[in-house]
């Protein structure tokens, strides 16, 4: 037959409610961190969108021209193509 003493169950119970009471705290701090990594991330984000608008904001209506092939024989094979007005 089990015997069950009073101390022994008192000390599980604050056992069971200990461990609880970490895993509630580590579960508050990890969330926390989420949120931090989440913030970053987003202010990063934020970030290279104003670049991005204010580099487009200083280049509105010039052209670039890109070079794109290292080779002459690529080159060559681009033409100037002339257009008509329709009335």
């Amino acid at each position: 037959m089990l015997t069950a003493s009073i101390t022994g169950l008192f000390k599980t119970i604050l056992i069971i409610i200990g461990a609880l009471v970490v895993l509630r705290f580590f579960g508050r701090v990890m969330i926390a961190k989420r949120n931090l990594d989440e913030e970053r991330e987003f202010l990063k984000n934020d970030r290279s969108f104003r670049e991005e608008r204010e580099r487009k904001r200083r280049n509105l209506g010039k052209v670039e021209i890109f070079n794109r092939g290292k080779s002459p024989a690529t080159n060559a094979k681009i033409e100037d193509v002339d257009f008509e007005e329709l009335n």
